[in-house]
């Protein structure tokens, strides 16, 4: 299956916002890039620039080294892991770059080697600009052996790090994303406090990101905190989702965590409110809706 330059033939499961940028950014890279997806519409721009298209996961786990997936929850994945696993064979390596439970990602794991394959948990933080840019920040779970297989590979995507065995690479971009989310509702709660004792809300913000409080994550949403787009980075229904992945770990390990908690009940009452499809960014909108005078 590999290309005359012995490199691996890429397939992507999914070519949504995600998975379509990140095979873009292969094809760029002059990678053998396969795909599929629920609709050959959503691959149009791909397959315009070189992806192959192929029906069906199954087919496409015959045909390429290594397979890439971004599954939105634990349900879809393993429902796709239903048509991959028994596809698969000795020499592949299956990246999933989900953020799913840490348990389920386990689990499909123990599926894939018995298939005599190679999974990984491969994690993202960041988005489709980091994807565009190359600079993901790529935590990985699974044998350290498969995970130099695929270096290269990940290295075009951003900056990969192999955690450790299976699950690892989930449980650390589970914390990661606690602070993402706490982040951004803390700077919500103290623009608003500026903006109502006067000052100007553009002025407090940049203030705010220049000082220590001004995380890269944050400095990149000063935009959207100030007119918040249609179009979602990150959107309030998957942030919330991970952040009920890493409560239901915390439980698991009696690991406390409440802050986590504290931002879980303001994203249900922002999708109470509406902005589910929202970016993250939307709870200083939230805010102030609980704070109309």
């Amino acid at each position: 299956m590999s290309t005359a330059s012995d490199r691996p033939v890429v397939g992507f499961v999914g070519l949504g916002h995600m998975g379509g940028a990140m095979a873009a950014r292969l094809l760029a890279a002059d990678y053998a890039v396969y795909g599929t997806s629920r609709t050959r519409a959503r691959a149009a721009e791909q397959i315009a620039t070189g992806l192959r298209w192929i029906d069906g996961a199954d087919q496409l786990a015959k045909a390429a080294d290594v397979l890439i997936t971004s599954i939105p929850d634990d349900a879809a994945l393993q429902l796709v892991a239903d048509s991959i696993t028994p596809a698969l064979s000795g020499g592949q390596v299956w990246i999933d770059m989900s953020t799913v439970s840490p348990q389920t990602s386990r689990e499909v794991a123990d599926r894939v080697l018995a298939a005599g394959a190679e999974f990984l948990d491969a994690p993202v933080s960041g988005s489709v600009p980091q994807v565009r840019a190359g600079t993901l920040t790529i935590m990985v779970g699974g044998d350290e052996t498969a995970y130099h297989q695929v270096e290269a590979v990940l290295g075009e995507l951003g900056r990969p790090t192999y955690i450790g065995p299976n699950g690892q690479g989930l449980a650390l971009k589970l914390g990661i994303n606690i602070s993402l989310a706490v982040q951004v509702l803390a700077m919500a709660e103290g623009l608003l406090l500026a903006e109502r004792s006067g000052v100007d809300r553009g002025l407090a913000l940049r203030v705010m990101n220049a000082s220590p409080i001004g995380s890269p994550m944050l400095q990149a949403r000063e935009a959207l905190l100030l007119d918040l787009p249609d179009e979602a980075w990150f959107d309030i229904r998957l942030m919330q989702k991970d952040l009920v992945l890493a409560l239901e770990a915390g439980r698991t390990l009696a690991v406390p965590l409440p802050t986590a908690t504290s931002a879980d009940e303001i994203l249900t009452l922002a999708r109470a409110l509406g902005y589910e499809h929202r970016d993250i960014a939307g709870v200083f909108e939230v805010l102030q809706r609980l704070t109309r005078r």
